[in-house]
């Protein structure tokens, strides 16, 4: 996690027993955006949009999930929303609590909920990709939509399963590789664009911790996942939020996430020929409503 770039530096932080990484762009007076990746994906993910938002005025901390990097994998950790939530108020802390917008995509946009939720008043604005905001209530309307979202969402199962880091580092991570070509099918992403998530699912260690999430979600003898499932169902931050999606994602129903944002009053868009990893595949579409909201809010 070096780089030739003068603008980046990575940054290293103890918390929680596990030492965790980032990548931090930009003047460090201007205005923080942090992108948090989600499941099965990268902060590189985002180097699209990272250039973008520098130029655009901000400084940039691209954070490393716990779990996906060895330095922060281990047997004797948590690995649940809670504790990604928790780690990304640490990375805040450490950068000197700076004026800040949450930008999440995937599990990134669940840690970045639970932190807008917890102190709305901490962060500037709220911005979710490929997940739509959720609570205060569920509309009726969107009923139709749960049986395909059910289908969408079988992975989660296999994902639960002890096997599961197993099956992930098989034959350079191909099972990732499928899921990636299924969530965004309009998208011809290289070797060179998969090589960083590979490279968390081929080792096996890393494999077990990213998995470790999903076996979370329903471990309701567990306090921090009754917390979450309060959170999640709590109404939605008094936040300035933003909720982008692809018309073509293949994980979380774009129907769905146009119907529950319209839901939660926030303002939305939906880009066409575009899949879940919206930002990876459109980075300039992405950063042009992502500048636009996030000017709109610095002040």
């Amino acid at each position: 996690m070096t780089s030739a770039d003068p603008g980046e530096s990575a940054l290293e932080l103890r918390h929680d027993g596990l030492l965790l990484s980032a990548r931090h762009f930009g003047e460090a007076d201007a205005p923080l955006v942090m992108l948090l990746h989600g499941f099965p994906d990268t902060p590189h993910s985002w180097d699209g949009v990272i250039p973008l938002l520098v130029e655009s005025g901000f400084q940039v901390l691209t954070p490393w999930l716990r779990g996906y990097t060895p330095e922060s994998a281990s047997r004797s950790a948590r690995y649940d929303l809670i504790a990604v939530a928790e780690d990304i108020a640490a990375w805040h802390r450490a950068l000197g609590g700076p004026p800040t917008h949450l930008v999440g995509h995937d599990w990134g946009a669940f840690a970045a909920m639970i932190l807008a939720k917890r102190h709305p008043r901490q962060w500037l604005s709220l911005t979710l990709l490929a997940i739509p905001p959720f609570g205060g209530g569920f509309p009726l309307s969107a009923a139709r939509h749960l049986p395909r979202q059910t289908v969408l969402s079988s992975y989660i199962p296999l994902m639960q399963s002890g096997l599961s880091p197993r099956l992930l580092t098989r034959d350079n991570a191909a099972f990732i590789r499928r899921l990636w070509h299924r969530w965004s099918p309009e998208w011809s992403f290289t070797d060179t664009d998969f090589a960083p998530t590979a490279q968390v699912f081929t080792h096996r260690a890393t494999a077990w911790a990213a998995t470790r999430y999903y076996r979370s979600l329903f471990t309701v003898h567990r306090a921090p996942t009754r917390d979450f499932h309060r959170l999640l169902l709590a109404p939605p931050a008094q936040l300035p939020t933003l909720a982008l999606s692809g018309a073509d994602d293949g994980c979380m129903s774009a129907d769905l996430q146009r119907l529950l944002a319209a839901s939660a009053g926030v303002s939305a868009a939906q880009l066409a020929n575009t899949g879940h990893f919206l930002h990876a595949e459109h980075p300039a579409a992405v950063a042009e409503h992502l500048v636009a909201h996030l000017h709109d809010h610095s002040h």
